[in-house]
């Protein structure tokens, strides 16, 4: 895959395909970049751009005095920014879903603890989406599939202030004119009403709510499914997940029908890639094609395309229009196929979310559980990443260059299943001495319990107190002995690099 990094336009603005190609507009902007980091060149080399304060504030005074402005001019003028956000000029080149392979961008975002929560989340909201589901035509594990993919579950909806984020967009950097049409749709919507100004938050590049809808294509799609007269996608779940299905109803989606299944390929096959040469399943079955357990290719899908993301030699798909749906959602077909998995795994409430094919490589990505364990062990051998939150972002990927070249590996920053274990293995020790602290205290805190629940009488109490302390003593020495322990694996870790 070339590290280039793609055009915005590719990355933005949604290649509708013909049933919504009239919606002038119709652009999402994929946000699953929130819940994953810069790569590993960006980790090493990027600096925050500065922003010229006056050129911005002169740029929004030409602005409002354009057309497409006319009709917000007041809302302009109460929401206008003081200064712009640098910070989002530096997302602008880059969107993990284009610039990862398939295998480290899909193992983050489709792993055990995201397919258990879009279990709980389907039996939670099980009446509202089998109402979805009714009056869209569209399977409720798909909407659930964008949804985890998008903000897993409405847990990351962004943080960046939409208003701020459209206004440095629309003055500095590329697709100027994109995001200035992004920043009206924007101010119309704080007009209608639909979305409190202290709830407009998402991603660097404007997207917003719990399924990341892009503030023109909400003035195109959004639903008020829950009947309050507001169309927030922000904090009803009800009308973003309504509005979700009516995105994929609009993309051509086709109720009754998967989105397609993983393939068995035959050996002899001279297979292309190519999702958009829709055959025939009869096509398929006559070039030797099975499922994964050599059974038939079922009739479900009316007609189905090849999709081989990292080509012959790893998992292969046959997939049909629903998955082109999804695709429609941001353009991105590693983007589609996590939507796709993550959906077929709730669906069938199974957390193992390995294909029955492996992916062509020696080096895995991590699931949010093996990232987290990286970030822990990289803090034990004194490489400080800061928070440990399981994303693999630009501070653990300079600890990791780090830890590679004080231990004579190539220091490329990547975070995978090797790295993980090298790190597991190095600081056995001082996780072991940090859980033997850790159970100290708690033992610590269980004496001191227990010593406090004696009898009140003076002479009791006086007792009670000597035994205390003792208690406290024995285990506070109990700590002390393992922080020294601790200290000095650190002491000899740090001398051997």
């Amino acid at each position: 895959m070339s590290s280039k990094s793609p055009s915005l336009s590719s990355s933005i603005c949604v290649l509708a395909p013909s049933s919504v190609a009239r919606l002038s507009g119709l652009c999402l902007l994929f946000s699953a970049s929130l819940l994953l980091g810069m790569n590993s060149s960006q980790a090493a080399q990027a600096e925050a751009p500065t922003l010229d304060n006056q050129k911005f504030n002169a740029c929004l005074d030409n602005l409002v005095q354009t057309g497409p402005f006319a009709g917000v001019k007041d809302t302009f003028a109460q929401y206008r920014p003081q200064q712009g956000d640098p910070s989002v000029l530096e997302s602008l080149d880059y969107q993990p879903e284009f610039a990862k392979e398939p295998w480290d961008y899909l193992a983050s975002l489709v792993d055990e603890e995201r397919v258990l929560d879009g279990i709980n989340a389907s039996n939670q909201y099980a009446d509202v989406l089998a109402r979805i589901e009714s009056e869209y035509g569209v399977n409720r594990y798909d909407v659930l599939g964008v949804w985890g993919v998008e903000s897993d579950f409405g847990t990351k909806l962004g943080k960046k202030d939409v208003v701020e984020s459209l206004a440095t967009l629309s003055c500095f950097g590329r697709r100027q004119s994109y995001f200035r049409g992004e920043y009206v749709s924007a101010l119309k919507i704080l007009k209608q009403g639909d979305i409190d100004k202290a709830d407009f938050k998402g991603s660097w590049a404007g997207a917003f709510g719990q399924t990341q809808f892009m503030p023109s294509t909400f003035l195109q799609l959004a639903q008020d499914f829950d009947g309050d007269g507001r169309k927030d996608l922000v904090n009803s779940q009800a009308d973003a997940l309504a509005s979700t299905a009516n995105f994929l109803k609009n993309s051509g989606y086709q109720p009754g029908q998967p989105w397609g299944y993983e393939v068995r390929l035959p050996a002899s096959i001279n297979a292309k890639n190519d999702r958009k040469n829709k055959q025939p399943i009869s096509h398929w079955r006559s070039l030797g094609l099975t499922l994964t357990d050599g059974s038939p290719l079922p009739d479900s899908l009316a007609s189905a395309g090849l999709f081989l993301p990292s080509g012959k030699n790893g998992p292969a798909f046959l997939v049909g229009r629903n998955f082109d749906s999804f695709y429609a959602y941001n353009a991105s077909e590693n983007y589609a196929l996590a939507i796709a998995h993550l959906s077929k795994q709730i669906e069938n409430q199974d957390t193992n979310v390995e294909f029955a094919t492996a992916w062509p490589t020696d080096d895995p990505g991590l699931s949010r559980k093996e990232s987290r364990e990286v970030q822990e062990s990289l803090n034990l051998l004194g490489y400080d990443i800061g928070e440990v939150d399981g994303i693999i972002g630009d501070g653990t990927r300079r600890a990791i260059q780090k830890y590679q070249a004080d231990n004579g590996l190539e220091p490329d920053g990547k975070a995978g299943k090797k790295i993980h274990q090298h790190l597991m293995d190095s600081s056995a020790k001082l996780r072991q001495a940090a859980q033997q602290a850790e159970a100290d205290e708690t033992s610590l805190e269980s004496e001191s319990s227990i010593a406090t629940g004696s009898s009140s009488s003076a002479k009791n109490a006086e007792a009670k107190s000597d035994s205390s302390g003792f208690l406290q003593n024995k285990s506070l020495m109990a700590i002390a002995i393992s922080l020294l322990i601790l200290l000095a694996i650190i002491i000899v870790s740090r001398r051997r690099h």
